[in-house]
């Protein structure tokens, strides 16, 4: 079955980086939308980003364009993060689902991942 397993949290300074890991197991299609998701204490989750396996192709949520990098490692994704900032603490989890013909792109998964990881957190704090 499909694993998802989330690493690379931790503590950082605002305005440091920290690179988040992937890793999943499991995949029986090429055709697979892997997302990164937040949560914020006290707050919903939220979309952060998200890469197709078959094409490469990625999409970010506005606020995380040009600050966070998305991109495959092994059959999972990485998601490299720079000037962080304190409302940047949260729990990272890493999902994935199988893409069919109703979504050309990534994005079209977000609302409906099949598969979840435990999540990893990272704290920003000085």
């Amino acid at each position: 079955q499909v694993q998802l397993a989330e690493s690379g949290g931790g503590s950082v300074q605002p305005g440091g980086s920290l690179t988040l890991s992937c890793e999943a197991s499991g995949f029986t299609s090429n055709f697979m939308a892997i997302g990164w998701f937040r949560q914020a204490p006290g707050k919903e989750r939220e979309e952060v980003s998200c890469i197709s396996t078959n094409d490469g192709y990625t999409y970010y949520k506005g606020p995380f364009k040009g600050r966070f990098t998305i991109g495959r490692e092994g059959a999972g994704a990485y998601l490299q993060m720079n000037n962080l900032q304190f409302d940047d603490t949260a729990v990272y989890y890493c999902a994935a689902a199988r893409m069919t013909t109703r979504y050309r792109y990534c994005s079209g998964y977000l609302r409906d991942m099949t598969y979840w990881g435990k999540g990893t957190t990272v704290t920003v704090s000085s």
